[in-house]
């Protein structure tokens, strides 16, 4: 400090208001009628401690270390908006107190925003953790992260931030039951809740297709939504988990930056490719990223691995892993279904059930295959069900037949393993490999 032994210091306070001359009022003579003018309302003189405020404040620290280069100096002046007075009171208080009187969101909004104008961080975490007590609404959290990109981009402010990004995840859960609601969101809004891996979605396809809908919505200009697409919410799509029949279609979207979709769908294709442990690894690798591509959302149906074969006859095999837990929910009488997969154009699916065994009336594991179109369509398939076991661990047949499948008609199997749940979700069970079950169908059309 300047002062040796400051006794005290004036701020004065010129609170201005600003006018702006209507361009359609007419031309006038006057040309200083056509600049924005600000006029001073009042100067109000507040006495101050300088050592309180420069220790709280960098801003201040500085404002008095060069701004009061002479020793007999005790004004200072801040220039201020009429509409700040209220909040830059309340901050200076609170410099001396460290508590606030207001309660209010609106008003710890404005002190918040005063706080960060000043670089007063300990205010700036005050009013953070009071926000942050207050319920959260939608527009609350929506006014959180509209919040000016310096005070969001503070450490203070980074819980605040996190609980409105949490709230409005867990809120849009499920996109496809508040489809019109979430499309009306701004943008920080949507890429909260399209970073969450609890998205409650059927597959990753139904994340892409919305993307590409509010962008369209809101950036009706292409080199805009390409911009938007590519800098912001392209990364929230996790493409790895998208379907290939999908795939096929983002590498012809319009949308999209070419270069940026060659790129993302080569890293899906590659990711698909690789072995389940090496997935597991990327996976991991991501957990604490912002961009979470690798990393599996809380899919309705369940992603699968499919290879396709035209020749010498039309053939897919399917690769369906369950963990033990999804199993565990399915008891006593739950479903699980996969992601469709297309053999000879039609779709098809693998359903996971608990059953009940007809022979002994105890509840086991069943495996299904249904087909997905309805109507007059038939097509024959020759199936053949397997699972990995112990101590081999390889895959081994446990059920196989062949059938005529009809528009939205599904076989299978009550009891693929032939044992009880009991028996089946054992800690020993022969078909849990480091908690993982390994299932895999074989689909061939029969000539």
């Amino acid at each position: 400090m300047i002062e040796e032994v400051p006794l005290g210091v004036d701020i004065n306070l010129n609170q201005h208001v600003r006018s702006f001359v209507d361009d359609e009022a007419g031309p006038s003579n006057d040309s200083s009628l056509s600049m924005d003018c600000s006029t001073v309302l009042r100067v109000k003189t507040l006495h101050i401690s300088s050592p309180i405020l420069a220790a709280k404040s960098p801003y201040f620290y500085k404002l008095f270390s060069n701004g009061m280069r002479e020793s007999e100096q005790r004004h200072v002046t801040l220039q201020i908006h009429a509409s700040e007075e209220a909040a830059l009171t309340d901050l200076l208080n609170f410099m001396y107190s460290n508590t606030l009187s207001t309660t209010t969101s609106a008003a710890l909004l404005d002190v918040l925003t005063a706080a960060d104008k000043y670089e007063v961080v300990s205010c700036m975490r005050y009013c953070s953790r009071l926000l942050g007590n207050l319920p959260m609404t939608r527009e609350s959290a929506l006014l959180y992260l509209d919040l000016p990109s310096s005070v969001l981009m503070a450490d203070a402010v980074q819980p605040l931030t996190d609980a409105a990004k949490r709230f409005l995840a867990v809120h849009y859960k499920d996109i496809t039951k508040s489809h019109d609601e979430v499309l009306n969101l701004p943008l920080a809004g949507v890429e909260a809740v399209l970073s969450s891996d609890d998205l409650q979605v059927p597959s990753e396809d139904i994340v892409y297709d919305f993307v590409l809908k509010w962008a369209r919505k809101n950036y009706p200009k292409l080199e805009d939504r390409r911009e938007i697409l590519g800098s912001r919410l392209g990364c929230l799509v996790r493409f790895p988990y998208m379907t290939c029949r999908k795939l096929r279609k983002v590498l012809t979207c319009n949308d999209f930056d070419p270069d940026l979709v060659s790129k993302v769908v080569r890293e899906a294709l590659f990711f698909k490719a690789e072995a389940p442990y090496r997935q597991r690894f990327l996976a991991a690798e991501e957990a604490s990223a912002s961009c979470r591509r690798y990393v599996e959302r809380a899919y309705k149906y369940r992603p699968v691995k499919v290879v396709e074969f035209e020749l010498p006859r039309q053939q897919c095999i399917v690769y369906l892993d369950l963990k033990r837990e999804e199993c565990a929910h399915l008891f006593p009488a739950g479903r699980l279904y996969s992601q469709a997969f297309h053999l000879g154009g039609q779709g098809f699916f693998l359903s996971a059930h608990c059953h009940i065994d007809q022979q002994s009336s105890l509840p086991c594991f069943g495996l299904f295959l249904g087909m997905q179109e309805k109507g007059p369509v038939s097509f024959a398939v020759d199936y053949d069900f397997s699972a990995r076991c112990k101590p081999s661990e390889e895959y081994a047949s446990k059920y196989k037949g062949n059938y005529t499948f009809t528009g939205g008609k599904a076989v299978g199997y009550r009891n693929l393993f032939g044992i009880t749940w009991t028996a089946f979700m054992a800690d020993d069970s022969l078909y849990f490999i480091n908690g993982i079950l390994h299932l895999r169908a074989e689909l061939t059309i029969r000539q």
